[in-house]
């Protein structure tokens, strides 16, 4: 069983900054990606950021050069840092990972249950 704790939405005025943090933890043999997706009131849940085992990343155009994603591959946690809010990026946020249970098997994605992050004044 894989289990992703979330931790440090909140409420933020605009302009201002957040870090998320996600742990993983369970019966993962190897991890390929981490990322974070949203989903705003009304909204499609969308790819906010991913970052792979290699620290490759990868962003939506709509947070480039304000978001950072980070992992610390020793404590299997991503990070997003998160700069410059917008009142657009109010959001739940859900961490997920992709990987595999067992090297016999196809890699399986997890998600987390989401944090609320609310950017307004």
């Amino acid at each position: 069983q894989v289990q992703l704790v979330e931790s440090g939405g909140g409420l933020v005025q605009p302009g201002g900054s957040l870090r998320l943090s996600c742990a993983v933890s369970g019966s993962l043999v190897h991890i390929v990606a981490m990322g974070w997706d949203r989903q705003g009131p009304a909204k499609q849940r969308d790819l906010v950021a991913t970052i792979t085992s290699g620290h490759s990343t990868n962003y939506a155009d709509s947070v480039k050069g304000r978001f950072i994603i980070s992992r610390d591959n020793a404590k299997n946690t991503v990070y997003l840092q998160m700069n410059s809010l917008k009142p657009e990026d109010t959001a739940v946020y859900y961490c997920n990972v992709r990987g595999y249970t067992d090297y016999r098997s196809p890699f399986d994605d997890f998600w987390g249950q989401g944090t609320q992050v609310t950017v307004s004044s």
